[in-house]
């Protein structure tokens, strides 16, 4: 259900917001006195103890040691929790459990600066993907304007790529709105900035559609530098057609251009 842009963002959060592997080097140790944290230690104790179990493969006292720090109030252990649910790692898959971890994370917020603001826009981000899609055999049913409020709201307050991404492309459909291309345009060319190559295609369609076909060109070929292999079928498949109906001139022009946008020159 997860867009691969959208999981290596997740795995971003996780680099950046949980730096512990290389400052936690000892193997983890069962959940028990022994170790020095038990359930009524504090909810950051629990949380390093719970990232050392998972890193050793150790999932089931990792999801234990979380449970107890979530119940104290840590976002981060909340975070992993309901990661652990939406991907069934470790634990049953269960995206409706995941969904409501989620949602406490949403529903609890962020100040300014905190350092769990990346736990907050992915769990804002989640949301939105599970709105966009429903969960099945769950109460949580498909919501396109709440799925579009949410990218909205991570794409303008945080600048997240993915978010604008997300954003654009309902708004070139008219998903959970109106049809909005202009605007769809503006997100487009934000996240493309930031170096997200569905972003970086659609965008160059979008130019190569309304006649600038050498630069246009030149933004699919570049985003095909940088999709994931996995990813790459629905760009190239633009980047084809119209490398098909563009002249030997824009062909040539295209090329030379997508080498100065790949190496962020242009």
């Amino acid at each position: 259900m997860l867009t691969s842009e959208f999981r290596l963002f997740r795995s971003a959060v996780m680099g950046l917001s949980i730096a512990l592997s290389a400052a936690i080097t000892s193997p983890a140790k069962a959940f028990d006195i022994n170790a020095g944290v038990t359930k009524e230690s504090g909810p950051f104790d629990l949380f390093k103890f719970g990232f050392k179990a998972y890193k050793s493969g150790q999932k089931e006292e990792a999801i234990e040691a979380y449970k107890y720090a979530a119940e104290k109030g840590h976002t981060g252990s909340r975070w992993a929790l309901a990661n652990m649910y939406a991907d069934g790692d470790g634990v049953a898959q269960d995206d409706f459990e995941a969904f409501k971890i989620y949602s406490e994370i949403a529903q609890q917020g962020v100040e300014p600066g905190s350092e769990d603001t990346g736990f907050f826009i992915n769990a804002l981000l989640s949301l939105a993907n599970y709105y966009k899609h429903g969960i099945p055999g769950s109460p949580v049913r498909t919501d396109l304007s709440q799925a579009r409020q949410l990218y909205f709201q991570v794409a303008s307050t945080f600048g997240v790529a993915e978010a604008q991404f997300q954003l654009a492309q309902m708004m070139l459909s008219g998903d959970g709105g109106t049809r909005s291309p202009q605007q769809a345009k503006k997100w487009l060319n934000q996240a493309r900035k930031s170096g997200h190559p569905g972003a970086m295609s659609v965008f160059g369609n979008i130019l190569f559609q309304e006649g600038q076909s050498a630069r246009g060109l030149a933004l699919m070929t570049a985003a095909l530098d940088r999709c994931k292999p996995k990813d790459c079928s629905w760009m190239e498949s633009l980047q084809e057609q119209a490398f098909s109906v563009a002249t030997e001139g824009d062909r040539r022009t295209a090329v030379s251009l997508s080498h100065k946008i790949a190496t962020g020159s242009d």
